[in-house]
C-alpha cells in the first residue's frame, strides 16, 4: 500500500449553489480534487483540517461568517490556506483577513485565471506548511527520546560551550560529556553540531545559562 501524501482538496464553501457549482467545475477543468459546501457549519462537521489542501471561502454567510470560520480554524491551528472571496470588496474586512494568515483576497465576480493561481499558490503554501509541522514533529520526537542529562547536555551546546566547559558546569569529567553528545546527536540524526544547533533552536531548546 503506498504511504504517498494523499491528493490535495480544495474545500470550497459558499451559500450561493450556482457559485458553488461554478467554481467545482472551473477547479475541476485543471485537474483539482474539489469538495463543496454550503455553510460553514457543514464544513466543520464533515471536513477533515488535517488532510492536504485549502479552502475557498465566501466572506458574506449566514450563522458563521467567513471571518469567524478563520477564527474557529486559527484556534485549531489548521493549516488549510484561505482564498476569500467577497461580492462587497470590502477593504477592512479583508486587510483583517490577511493580517489573520489568508492567502489572498478576491472579489465576485472572480476571474478565473486569478481564481486558479490564487489557489494553486495556497495549495502550495499547504504542502510547504505540511511539510514543515512534520518536521518538527519529527524534532519533539527525537528529543523525547533523550535522557535528562542528555538534554542538559544539549542546552550546554546550544549556549555554545565546549566539552570542557559543559562538564566543568554539569560536575562531571570530559569523556562524559563526549559519550553523551554522541549519543545525543545519534538520537537526533546529525552529524555536525551547527545541524543539531538548528534542530534545537527550532524546537525552542533553550541555553542554559552560566550558574
Amino acid at each position: 500500500m503506498s504511504m504517498s501524501e494523499p491528493t490535495p482538496t480544495v474545500y470550497v464553501v459558499d451559500d450561493d449553489p450556482d457559485v458553488l457549482q461554478a467554481i467545482e467545475r472551473l477547479l475541476q477543468s485543471v485537474g483539482l480534487n474539489v469538495a463543496t459546501f454550503a455553510s460553514p457549519h457543514v464544513f466543520l462537521e464533515r471536513c477533515d483540517r488535517n488532510a492536504p489542501g485549502c479552502l475557498v471561502l465566501d466572506l458574506q454567510l449566514p450563522g458563521l461568517s467567513g471571518l469567524e470560520l478563520q477564527r474557529v480554524l486559527e484556534q485549531e491551528t489548521s493549516l488549510l490556506p484561505i482564498v476569500f472571496l467577497t461580492g462587497r470588496g470590502d477593504i477592512a474586512k479583508s486587510v483583517q483577513a490577511m493580517k489573520h494568515g489568508a492567502a489572498d483576497f478576491l472579489t465576485k465576480p472572480v476571474d478565473d485565471a486569478e481564481l486558479i493561481a490564487a489557489v494553486q499558490v495556497a495549495l502550495t503554501r499547504n504542502e510547504a506548511l505540511r511539510r514543515a509541522r512534520g518536521e518538527q514533529q519529527h524534532i519533539e520526537k527525537c528529543l523525547a527520546t533523550l535522557t535528562e542529562r542528555e538534554r542538559q547536555v544539549l542546552e550546554q551546546i546550544v549556549a555554545g560551550r565546549l566539552n570542557k566547559q559543559i562538564a566543568a558546569e554539569l560536575g562531571t569529567v570530559e569523556k562524559t560529556i563526549k559519550f553523551h553528545r554522541a549519543n545525543l546527536m545519534r538520537k537526533m540524526g546529525v552529524r555536525v553540531v551547527a545541524d543539531l544547533v538548528k534542530l534545537a533552536e527550532r524546537a525552542g531548546v533553550a541555553s542554559t545559562p552560566r550558574t
